[in-house]
This record gives structure tokens, C-alpha cells and sequence, in this order.
């Protein structure tokens, strides 16, 4: 979906990296690495992107850091449209009312790192009907066409013990 409105393959990593987690930072070879396209298609899309004020960057060392421009007029609705597009308000939504006591919900994995993936990693906080769960995730992967792996946790304290990099996606 998002392909439709943006051309640039590079534009759409470089916007799932820096606004899925929006404490991201990444320099230029770093970011070569991690996509695997040539430093001047990341190079440029950087400086659009900042140029036009969604990235903000600093100097360290001599490397140029980049990470999201929080204050952006439309940081949330870029944000926002970046979920959708995988797939992750879709899950929240259908589950919450229906799902038991809910906390929290935490994405991890590739997507709590800014990187596209084939398959979505939540963590739901609570006392949860893993049936009712496990049925959703069922049909929501049939039509996002993403895989879901799901872990349910009745404290957070089992997040810290593990170590595991999150983002908060939803709270009661």
C-alpha cells in the first residue's frame, strides 16, 4: 500500500527505521549495512528527508547521526499510517475489548528496531484468553499477509528480566 504512494523503496525503510521507534539513530554506512542499497540512494533520501524537516541530524565524531524530527507537524500521522501499514492497528483494535484484562502491548522484534519484516512480535501484558488471541492473530495474518508471533506475559517485570528491546504500542 504504502509502494503506492511512495516510489522510493529506500524513503519507505529510511521512514519505518526512524518513526516506528522514533528513539532511533543511525549514520549513513550504518544504514548501508542494514538495507543493503548503495550509500548514495540512502545518502540522498537522508537529505530529502531532512531537508524537509520529518529528520533532524547531529555531528559525533565525525559521523552525521540521524533520527526522527519528533517536533514535525505530522510526526503522530506519519507514524500512525507507518503502523497501519503493517498491520499492527489492526491486531490492537480487534483484540482489546474482547481479549481479557489488557495492560499493555509491546512491539519487539525487527519493527521495535525501525526495520521492515515479514513477521510482527507483540507482547501483551495481562491476564489474556490466548484462545480468543490466538484465533484473531489467526484471520489478521490472513489479511495483512504478515506473520504474527505473539508472547503473553502477566507482568512487565518479565520484559526486564528478559532484556528484550520494546516499544509501547498501547496502554490501558
Amino acid at each position: 500500500m504504502l509502494e503506492t504512494l511512495i516510489s522510493s523503496k529506500t524513503r519507505i525503510k529510511l521512514l519505518q527505521k526512524f518513526f516506528l521507534n522514533s528513539d532511533t539513530t543511525a549514520y549513513l554506512r550504518s544504514l548501508e549495512g542494514e538495507f543493503g542499497d548503495s550509500t548514495n540512494a540512502i545518502r540522498l533520501e537522508l537529505n530529502h528527508l531532512e531537508k524537509a524537516g520529518l529528520l533532524q541530524s547531529f555531528a559525533d565524531g565525525n559521523k552525521k547521526i540521524f533520527r526522527a524530527n519528533k517536533k514535525y507537524p505530522l510526526f503522530f500521522e506519519i507514524r500512525s499510517i507507518l503502523l497501519k501499514n503493517i498491520g499492527i492497528d489492526q491486531i490492537i483494535e480487534n483484540v482489546i475489548q474482547r481479549l481479557g484484562i489488557l495492560k499493555k502491548v509491546y512491539l519487539t522484534g525487527r519493527f521495535a528496531q525501525g526495520l521492515d519484516s515479514e513477521q510482527i512480535d507483540l507482547i501483551f501484558v495481562g491476564v489474556i484468553d490466548d484462545k480468543y488471541l490466538a484465533e484473531v492473530i489467526e484471520k489478521v495474518e490472513k489479511h495483512i499477509h504478515r506473520k504474527i508471533k505473539y508472547t503473553l506475559i502477566s507482568t512487565e517485570k518479565e520484559i526486564e528480566d528478559n532484556g528484550t528491546k520494546t516499544l509501547l504500542l498501547w496502554e490501558k
